[in-house]
């Protein structure tokens, strides 16, 4: 379980899991905005158990971004964490899932195939990602699979600016109702252990938010 900066957080949610199944999340901590040091974060992950199987690229950065402020610090924090820290995981970690014949699964978002007004670097970084998904797909087959996960309305920042854009978004989910983090998991899971044949796909879990205009 990798994290930043948030150590309280990351370690309660670890002891939380352990104490179902004991010795099953180790953590790891490391910016991924620091590409160089990458390589060795992948090197200390694989250390912790022995091998990796798996990347889930779940890491993102998420705020408005009006045309005339954005700076190119905010560029490359959007972008940055998106984006290029997917590219530079995938890189350090291709010779070890290629030998485990494993998979990636990069969280993507459906703004990144119908823009969200006022989040346009956001949606260029996560429509970069769906292109870097597809582009990896072909790739590293047939050794690894690799797809992504575009959710919708599943958890949302706490700051009441966000309130009236999160009701009006759900009213118009074919299912009228938010998901939650659950859903992502187990499409997670499915990916991972009964996917076999898919890859280069994204999948929608949106509650059929992208079903209307």
């Amino acid at each position: 379980l990798h994290y930043r900066s948030s150590s309280e957080d990351a370690t309660a949610l670890a002891d939380s899991l352990n104490t179902q199944r004991a010795n099953s999340v180790k953590l790891l901590k490391g910016d991924l905005k620091e590409y160089q040091s990458i390589p060795q974060l992948v090197e200390q992950g694989i250390a912790l158990f022995g091998q990796i199987d798996a990347l889930i690229n779940n890491a993102s950065s998420f705020y408005p971004t009006d045309l005339k402020d954005v700076t190119e610090e905010i560029w490359e924090d959007l972008v940055g964490v998106n984006l290029k820290a997917p590219l530079y995981l995938t890189q350090a970690l291709a010779s070890e899932l290629r030998q485990n014949k494993g998979c990636i699964i990069n969280i993507v978002d459906i703004h990144g195939d119908r823009p969200l007004k006022d989040y346009s670097v956001y949606s260029i970084a996560k429509a970069g990602l769906i292109m870097f998904t597809k582009s990896m797909a072909r790739e590293l087959a047939p050794e690894i699979r690799v797809n992504g996960i575009a959710p919708g309305a599943i958890m949302w920042p706490e700051e009441q600016h966000y309130e009236g854009m999160h009701q009006e978004i759900i009213s118009r989910t074919a299912l009228k109702k938010e998901g939650n983090p659950q859903d992502i998991a187990e499409t997670a899971l499915f990916l991972i252990e009964h996917a076999n044949y898919i890859t280069g796909q994204i999948i929608a879990v949106d509650g059929g938010r992208t079903l209307s205009n």
